[in-house]
Parts: C-alpha cells; sequence; structure tokens
C-alpha cells in the first residue's frame, strides 16, 4: 500500500514537472528588454534562461531528495542506537547535520546559477 502512494506521488510530481518545463520558456520568454532584438536572439536568450531554471530546480530538487533519504536512514538508526545507549544522541545529532548538508548544498548552487539569469 506504501509503495502504491509512492508511486501516485511520483507521477504527479513528474507531471507537475514536466508541464513546468513546458510552460517556463513562454514564461521566460515575456520578460523581454525594450529594445528591439530579433526573433532567433529572443528565442535563444528564452531558451537559455529557461535551461538554467531546470538546472536550479534539478539542483535543488534532486539534493532535496537525496537528504531526505539520508536522513529517513540515519534517523531511524540513531533513533534505535539511542533506545540501548542514550548517550549516543549526541554523535547521532551530527551524522543528521551531514546528511542536511546535501540540502544546503544543492540550494547554494541553485542560487549560483540563479545569479547568472
Amino acid at each position: 500500500m506504501i509503495r502504491k502512494k509512492y508511486k501516485i506521488c511520483f507521477c504527479f510530481g513528474m507531471f507537475f514537472i514536466t508541464n513546468l518545463f513546458l510552460f517556463l520558456p513562454a514564461i521566460a520568454g515575456s520578460e523581454t528588454e525594450s529594445t528591439v532584438k530579433t526573433a532567433s536572439s529572443q528565442l535563444t536568450e528564452s531558451s537559455n534562461v529557461a535551461l538554467l531554471a531546470i538546472a536550479a530546480a534539478g539542483a535543488v530538487g534532486i539534493s532535496c531528495i537525496t537528504s531526505a533519504f539520508a536522513l529517513a536512514k540515519i534517523g531511524s538508526a540513531a533513533m534505535g542506537a539511542m533506545s540501548e545507549k542514550p548517550e549516543i544522541g549526541g554523535r547521532a545529532i551530527v551524522f543528521l547535520g551531514m546528511a542536511e548538508g546535501i540540502a544546503i548544498y544543492g540550494l547554494i548552487i541553485a542560487i549560483m546559477i540563479l545569479n547568472k539569469i
């Protein structure tokens, strides 16, 4: 039953991401400068902006998903270890922080990518 929920969530997520990728170039292309540009240069610029936005979304999305899997595995193991030896709790928090760092690194990369837009 749980696997079915994951499959449904995955399908809805992929549907949302696909629609986002289809409409993002149209949204990014609507904000052009006041100077007159040729149609080919406008198309190239809007596709570059769309690709940078997709790259930023991918960086955040993939890093957050991997961080969530790491936190789930480490958190459950830490709780099991803390039930046997409560003094291990401090060490477990360090490992949880390291797993959380993966998501923060993805966010930093996305900010660096978006600064190029």
